[in-house]
C-alpha cells in the first residue's frame, strides 16, 4: 500500500475520532482542575457562600464590593502555608488577590462539607 493511502486512512480514522469525541464531551461541563490551587478556588465557588457579620461591614464601607470578592474567588491565590486548618468545624483559606482598583485583599474563608463562610477581608 503507498503512503497515500496510509495517510488517507490515518486521516479518516483521525476525522470520525475527533467527531466522537467532540460529541461526546460538547454537553458537558467539564473542567479539568489538577493543581491544588484551582480545586479549592473551584470548590469555593460552587457551595453556597455567605458572608459573616464582620464581612458585611467590611463590604458596607465601599472600598470592595462582592464583584471583588468573586473575582479573587476566580482568579486569587490560596496561602498554603496558613490554610487547610481546622476550624469551627471547617477548613480555613486564606486567599490572596486584587480588586478591580487593583487593591491588594487578603480574604479569610471558612470551607464547610455544605457551605463556604468569609470570615474576613483584610486590607493591604
Amino acid at each position: 500500500m503507498k503512503f497515500i493511502h496510509r495517510f488517507a486512512y490515518y486521516l479518516v480514522g483521525l476525522v470520525i475520532g475527533l467527531f466522537f469525541v467532540a460529541l461526546v464531551f460538547s454537553g458537558k461541563d467539564t473542567r479539568c482542575n489538577y493543581f491544588p490551587n484551582a480545586r479549592v478556588l473551584n470548590d469555593l465557588r460552587n457551595k453556597p457562600f455567605y458572608y459573616s457579620d464582620k464581612a458585611s461591614m467590611i463590604l458596607a464601607e465601599k472600598w470592595i464590593d462582592t464583584a471583588d470578592i468573586k473575582n479573587t474567588l476566580q482568579f486569587g491565590d490560596v496561602d498554603f502555608d496558613q490554610s487547610n486548618k481546622e476550624l469551627k468545624k471547617g477548613k480555613l483559606y486564606i486567599i490572596e488577590g486584587k480588586t478591580i482598583k487593583n487593591q491588594e485583599v487578603t480574604l479569610k474563608v471558612i470551607n464547610y462539607a455544605d457551605k463556604a463562610i468569609l470570615e474576613d477581608i483584610i486590607k493591604k
